[in-house]
């Protein structure tokens, strides 16, 4: 068989060469990806490696300094220990003090380097000085022999100014009584030397902050570096490493040396610059570092020639692979072009050409090319049967039709079924097709709907597109003949015959009437407060800050109104008849005042009234015209009548702020100084009164209870719990305070009611229940048990059960030893919650008590309920025991119906001896109260054991 001219010339790019081409793109950025990573990972291994070195040499420099002040202290407790010291010193005799140390001092210069020696005694003065330096011009004497008397304990320190010296100061003991002192420096020569050694790279010493030499005189050498605020005390090799240290200065911060080395090429080379912080000195500003320079040029050298030969490597094998594939693939693709040219013709039905043209013969392995032309002769042979087929084929497919038939039978009835809008419509609009849901939901049967248009039938709506050869949404407004309003959603989609007629297209209607009326309740809501339906905070927030940016000129005020006393109706009443208080306060509110401006629930029993255009003078009306109001309302709740009052805080824009953010916090102050004025109702800030320096002041003691929750500067204290039957002590009650600076101690006072303000009292919580079970896995051996506190925030802590298991299993501690007490109010105010919290942590094997029972008789209803077993009753009845009859009858109430509930007592506040028999007498268990034992620290030698 003669092939076909097309098939036999050859193509100008064959597929031999595609594919030579294709895989030597591949190969060669397969060998540029292996050389980057080549690259990369000898570039990291060696940042890694210098990463490893800089913090080597930190640590060495550091072991250096350190063993340099060690000894340098061991000398001058040496020194110290003269025998003909201690006297001259203690009489103040010069002469003797100087002849003393006359033999040591050859030594010392010469053998141990050391700079300078002073004697001083207990005033500070300089009795005995050897060295030629002005240390005593420039040092706090004073100060370190005070501090070096008073401890008795050496004092070593490192100060850097013209040159970096370190100093051991060491008491003179006489019969065991500090005398004076003796102070020696020394240079850092030697640690310079070392770390020269150790690193193998040019070392220098900087010290940062203000140098001045001997005369007071700032020192401005060549050396100084402005970038750093610094000046180099010492450096080697000068001429190649002060440029550097010159250009690293302006290109990164001091302190970037220190976490992470920096590299730079400079003239050539590649320069790493590290540093190592020396110990600040506690008394100056200065900080003195170690700079390391280090030549790295042959290392990076190194790498950059290691890629070369991964580059070089990677294109040999590039090009061996190329030419090895093409000797490979130049036969097989002859082959292969001789029956690609041989397909075509099994179109034209001539297979028996085909099979002549093909070889007869196989090669020994078979390969692909074979398979093809095997596979070639087989097809011939069975489109040869398809032929044959064919008409049994057209018998089938006529059987498929009818098939199709009952299949369309069953998408109309699967149509009419569907509870959504479908419409077919024609390319002009008309429609086609309805399902039974659309002609029920119009009322109007099929035939009276064919071929109408579309928009005649349904009301018009916004479209999102305006061709039907795109889908397209839209919504629209559907009358029902129940005279019903419904939203209609519309899907369109083109409906494709298959041929050259005009597309027609498909509409499917989802009635969104619910959904759309849930959204408009959404709106609603996010705008809303639900039990009150004035507007929300955000809502105020947001119309506060558009009534400030209306004009450069905008004034006017917001009012803050808080409801007195409205705990009260909540545990008194319950808290429906507190939601039916505070809608009572709304509608009011609302109708007397909703023309004047906005009005808002900012939660709990908050209000706020937005006036614009309002001056003090005015606004202060409106708050007198609110309290008024409240008072006017007769709120009876059966037979207990409550009186409606409120505080008030006004502030003015923009005199108190230009945010609705500092508003509102100006508004709050005023709002509590009204409650704490207890004159009137109602507070106007002052120009005076800065409302910013009462929140920096919270903000204050916000970050001071942040700071001492991490370094854990809180204090415990602990009050003792006395048995009162027989004195016996084994019940303590935990107090909490933070400690200054200075090592005083700060009341509970002045940070808890800001820690419940900002939530931090639940870390503080936290923080006491660590602490007090790590002291009592040390105690409960003695049966010693502790009482912690617990706020009422912590009644919502959904982790605290956990927290306290975890914390048990840490500690070690039995948690019998431990009773976690809640407060009356709390415990009451949320009733529900207080219970769960009590009864989780007696799970645990915890014992509770309620704190400062008493106060409200309200808790009564609610003892039996509460998981406790211990009650605390409230200091106040316990002060006036004495002279108060109502007091005896409360506490003798509480006494006995705690006894009946089957719960301990405790009377707090017991502060004389007269009302102990009284206790007794009522049947109380336990006291607790500056008579019986004051709060003691909980250290070291409480009860002589060491815990903590």
């Amino acid at each position: 068989m003669k092939i076909p001219a097309l098939f036999q010339t050859p193509q100008r790019l064959s597929l031999t060469w595609r594919v030579i081409a294709l895989s030597s793109l591949l190969l060669l950025a397969l060998v540029s990806l292996f050389t980057w990573l080549g690259h990369e990972k000898l570039t990291r291994q060696f940042q890694e490696s210098r990463s490893q070195h800089h913090e080597r040499q930190q640590r060495e420099i550091h072991l250096a300094l350190t063993r340099s002040s060690e000894n340098l202290r061991q000398l001058a407790g040496l020194t110290a220990a003269s025998a003909s010291l201690g006297s001259p010193l203690q009489a103040g005799n010069t002469i003797d003090v100087e002849q003393a140390l006359d033999s040591q001092w050859p030594a010392l210069q010469l053998e141990a380097g050391i700079d300078e020696i002073l004697i001083v005694n207990s005033r500070g003065q300089v009795l005995g000085k050897w060295g030629s330096g002005d240390a005593e011009a420039q040092l706090p004497i004073l100060s370190w022999v005070q501090r070096v008397m008073n401890t008795e304990r050496p004092l070593t320190t490192l100060r850097c100014a013209v040159s970096c010296q370190q100093f051991a100061a060491v008491p003179v003991l006489v019969e065991g009584e500090s005398v004076g002192m003796v102070l020696l420096s020394r240079s850092l020569a030697d640690v310079t030397r070392q770390a020269k050694e150790v690193s193998g790279s040019e070392v220098a010493l900087l010290v940062t902050g203000a140098v001045e030499d001997s005369e007071g005189r700032n020192v401005t050498a060549q050396r100084q570096l402005k970038a750093w605020n610094g000046h180099l005390l010492a450096l080697t090799n000068e001429e190649q490493s002060l440029a550097p240290l010159q250009r690293a200065a302006e290109a990164a911060p001091v302190d970037r040396l220190i976490e992470a080395p920096i590299r730079f090429e400079h003239t050539g080379r590649h320069v790493e610059l590290s540093a190592a912080r020396m110990v600040e000195s506690s008394e100056r500003n200065d900080n003195g570092y170690f700079l390391l320079i280090s030549d790295i040029t042959s290392q990076i050298n190194a790498i950059h020639n290691d890629t070369r030969t991964l580059l070089f490597v990677g294109v040999l094998g590039w090009i061996a692979a190329e030419l090895l594939l093409l000797v490979i693939l130049l036969g097989p693709m002859a082959r292969l072009r001789r029956v690609a040219g041989l397909l075509p013709i099994l179109a034209s039905g001539q297979f028996s050409d085909i099979r002549s043209a093909l070889p007869n013969h196989r090669h020994r392995i078979a390969d692909e090319i074979d398979i093809l032309e095997v596979t070639t002769l087989e097809l011939s042979h069975q489109l040869e049967r398809l032929e044959s087929e064919v008409q049994e084929r057209g018998k089938q497919l006529a059987e498929r039709i009818d098939e199709l038939a009952n299949e369309r039978d069953f998408v109309n009835s699967l149509l009419d079924t569907a509870q959504v809008f479908i419409v077919a419509q024609d390319s002009a609009g008309r429609i086609s097709l309805v399902n039974e849901y659309t002609q029920l939901m119009l009322g109007i049967k099929e035939a009276s709907l064919l071929g109408r248009n579309f928009s005649d039938v349904f009301e018009a709506g916004v479209f999102t597109a305006n061709t039907v050869d795109l889908p397209q949404q839209e919504e629209k407004t559907l009358r029902t003949p129940d005279h019903h309003l419904h939203t209609i959603a519309w899907y369109h989609a083109p409906l494709h015959t298959g041929n050259e007629e005009p597309v027609s297209r498909i509409s499917v209607g989802l009635d969104i009437t619910e959904r759309k009326a849930a959204e408009a309740r959404l709106t609603w809501l996010a705008e809303r407060d639900p039990l009150t339906e004035l507007y929300n905070r955000r809502y105020f927030q947001h119309a506060l800050q558009i009534a400030i940016e209306r004009s450069a000129t905008a004034k006017g005020a917001v009012l803050l109104l808080d409801l007195d006393q409205f705990k009260e109706v909540n545990e008194l009443s319950g808290h429906h008849v507190g939601d039916k208080l505070l809608r009572e306060v709304a509608d009011t509110l609302f109708h007397k005042l909703g023309r004047r401006g906005v009005i808002a629930r900012l939660g709990g029993d908050e209000f706020s009234l937005l006036l614009e255009d309002t001056n003090a003078d005015q606004a202060v009306t409106v708050a007198q015209y609110i309290v008024q109001l409240l008072d006017d309302i007769g709120f009876v709740v059966g037979e207990r009548r409550h009186r409606v009052t409120a505080s008030i805080g006004i502030a003015l824009f923009p005199t108190h702020g230009n945010t609705p953010a500092d508003l509102m916090a100006s508004a709050d102050v005023a709002m509590y100084k009204a409650k704490e004025s207890g004159l009137q109702h109602w507070h106007l800030l002052s120009k005076a009164e800065n409302a910013k320096d009462e929140l920096q002041d919270r903000v204050y003691w916000v970050e001071r209870i942040r700071s001492a929750l991490e370094e854990d500067s809180f204090e415990l204290m602990v009050q003792p719990i006395i048995r009162l039957e027989d004195q016996d002590i084994k019940h303590y009650e935990v107090l909490l305070r933070m400690r200054n600076a200075d090592g005083s101690l700060v009341s509970p006072a002045h940070f808890i009611p800001i820690a419940e303000q900002s939530g931090q009292i639940v870390l503080i919580d936290r923080w006491v229940v660590r602490h007090s079970l790590k002291a009592l896995s040390q105690l409960q051996d003695r049966g010693i048990t502790f009482a912690v506190n617990l706020s009422g925030q912590s009644l919502h802590d959904e982790g605290l059960k956990q927290y306290l298991a975890e914390e048990i299993t840490a500690s070690g501690a039995d948690p019998h030893h431990l009773i976690l007490e809640v407060t009356e109010t709390a415990a009451v105010t949320d009733f529900s919650a207080a219970r769960g919290v009590l009864q989780a942590v007696r799970s645990l094997g915890c014992r509770t008590a309620l704190d400062d029972f008493g106060v409200g008789f309200s808790s009564f209803h609610y003892l039996g309920q509460l998981p406790v077993d211990y009650i605390k009753i409230d200091g106040s009845f316990i002060r006036s025991l004495l002279i108060s009859p109502d007091s005896r009858v409360i506490v003798r109430a509480i006494a006995d119906i705690a006894k009946g509930f089957g719960k301990q007592t405790i009377a707090e506040f017991v502060d004389q001896e007269a009302l102990l028999p009284i206790l007794k007498g009522y049947g109380i268990t336990y006291g607790q109260g500056y008579h019986l034992g004051k709060p003691t620290k909980l250290t070291e030698d409480f009860l002589g054991i060491n815990y903590l």
